[in-house]
């Protein structure tokens, strides 16, 4: 096979926000994977790396400069993978809806309006939408619904999370996810029996309620922990990222999984099977 033939067949991916922390980490994942290549690298258009080649930083030649042309940027593309901010994000959504890319997004912090947009997309292009990438946090959702199940009774439920002290939200998607996952196992409505501050004199627990605690400090990359916390015994089911390289890895299975798929909207538990 020659060297053309062989790239034609790699999965072709462009990065949004390649030049930030969890972009350079993709733009690596990529260039260092035997089955994709890197199509585009889009930026700010305030980047100090725009017209660099997206592999600068982190010693690389990809032979893609950074780009705030998002239609520059994905013209080459089949794949977008974007963990910018949601106005980035959807600004992104536009540009390959008209350009039939698929979409890897792992934004969080979408307002409802703006997830109605994402949904109403996928009827279009095929999405993998999800609040964490990583494949061991969406197993631990899948254990978190079995425990919810068992442990709806007679147990306490607290969510923790920690991440680096840069981070725009809070909670993170993944907590709140994690959330909205005991709460439907447990048969509890988030939305009623969540409770995100605690100040002053609070009065005992109410029954059912479900807390939620935000660290932020440092370069956490990402901890995440559901407390269940019974008369006598408490059990703890906790994830603990020690790089971006686990979102990076869990992208790229997703652009796998997209691959030849019809539009959709899908999400990390579509993508690691039941």
């Amino acid at each position: 096979m020659t060297s053309a033939r062989a790239s034609s067949a790699r999965h072709r991916i462009a990065v949004a926000g390649s030049s930030g922390r969890m972009g350079r980490t993709l733009v690596e994942a990529i260039a260092t994977s035997a089955d994709c290549v890197l199509a585009g690298a889009l930026d700010r258009d305030d980047a100090p790396a725009l017209g660099l080649d997206a592999g600068a930083a982190i010693g690389l030649h990809t032979g893609c400069a950074v780009t705030a042309d998002i239609d520059a940027g994905l013209r080459d593309a089949q794949f977008l993978i974007d963990f910018t901010r949601p106005e980035g994000t959807l600004a992104h959504l536009d540009a390959c809806l008209r350009l039939g890319v698929a979409m890897v997004i792992g934004t969080t912090g979408f307002a409802p309006d703006a997830l109605a947009r994402i949904r109403d997309a996928a009827a279009r292009i095929p999405i993998v939408l999800a609040p964490n990438m990583s494949v061991g946090v969406n197993v631990v959702l899948r254990l978190l619904e079995q425990a919810g199940r068992a442990l709806a009774q007679g147990y306490d439920i607290e969510v923790i999370e920690a991440h680096h002290r840069n981070k725009v939200d809070a909670p993170s998607g993944t907590a709140l996810k994690m959330g909205e996952v005991v709460a439907a196992a447990a048969g509890r409505d988030l939305a009623r029996d969540a409770v995100w501050t605690r100040h002053g004199h609070t009065g005992e627990r109410a029954d059912g309620a479900i807390g939620f605690s935000v660290i932020r400090g440092g370069d956490i990359v990402g901890d995440h922990t559901v407390l269940f916390a019974g008369i006598g015994e408490r059990i703890e089911i906790t994830h603990k990222s020690s790089s971006r390289a686990t979102y990076a890895a869990g992208s790229l299975r997703a652009v796998r999984f997209l691959a030849g798929r019809s539009p959709g909207l899908y999400d990390m538990q579509d993508v690691i099977g039941s």
